[in-house]
């Protein structure tokens, strides 16, 4: 028997995927576009790096700490073997310097120790769900970290990024169980996915939903009646539906 917090589904096409497609062109129209021009492409290194140190902290500044990194040692090998001392240093923009130097250093030296270098050239063949599953073996790496990896670097593949933002809304659309995890999130929406969405449309709708729990679907306050997804959304509609009359 099913656990209760697993989704019921009719059988036939999930209606979550017109759900997503119909949410999409509304997010764009209030917050923009949000394309991924090919020259920002990272190498997947690149994103690891950026991920296992970027708790918490404003993309931009994780790309410039990540950046600077390899700036101050040339290498992701040398990165590896730098004193924790340095590399807190280092990291004393993000929000959790300690943490993130010390996450970083486990998991470079695990790849190191598996590849003999900081190279992912062996996820290219794999398959994405292979591919996430060796990364979700390195210290600090989660469904988060792994599914980036291989969707925001020049790996380029439909893996779905979820933040506590992105996570949080899809909740409260009742589109993924209330109570899911970020990979039990993942695994329950993935199937519902627009099949026609490349990987680049995948990352520019986890970036649009991200502002989404930014501006309006904040953690402990929604601003329902302004948010764009309200006509699509289980918890805006029954947060804004009229009271029923009083009766004499």
């Amino acid at each position: 028997m099913p656990a209760a917090t697993e989704m019921q589904l009719p059988l036939g096409p999930d209606p979550r995927t017109e759900t997503l497609r119909r949410l999409q062109p509304l997010l764009v129209q209030r917050f923009g576009r949000i394309e991924r021009a090919a020259a920002q492409w990272r190498r997947p290194e690149w994103v690891l790096v950026q991920g296992l140190i970027g708790a918490r902290t404003k993309s931009p500044i994780s790309n410039a700490a990540a950046d600077r990194l390899l700036t101050r040692y040339g290498s992701w090998e040398a990165v590896a073997e730098a004193p924790l001392d340095e590399l807190r240093e280092l990291l004393a923009t993000q929000t959790y310097p300690n943490v993130a130097a010390e996450r970083l250093k486990r998991a470079l030296q695990a790849v190191v120790a598996e590849r003999g270098a900081v190279d992912l050239a062996h996820l290219e063949p794999l398959d994405t769900a292979a591919a996430m599953a060796w990364l979700e073996t390195l210290p600090g790496v989660g469904r988060k970290i792994a599914a980036g990896v291989v969707n925001a670097s020049t790996l380029d593949r439909k893996a779905l990024v979820l933040d506590g933002h992105h996570t949080r809304i899809l909740q409260r659309m009742g589109l993924v169980p209330p109570k899911a995890d970020t990979a039990r999130a993942y695994e329950a929406i993935m199937p519902a996915m627009p099949p026609e969405w490349s990987a680049a449309d995948y990352d520019e709708h986890h970036l649009l939903m991200k502002k989404v729990g930014q501006t309006h679907c904040r953690p402990s306050h929604m601003d329902c009646p302004a948010c764009p997804a309200q006509a699509l959304c289980r918890t805006g509609q029954a947060r804004t539906e009229p009271a029923p009359p009083v009766s004499p």
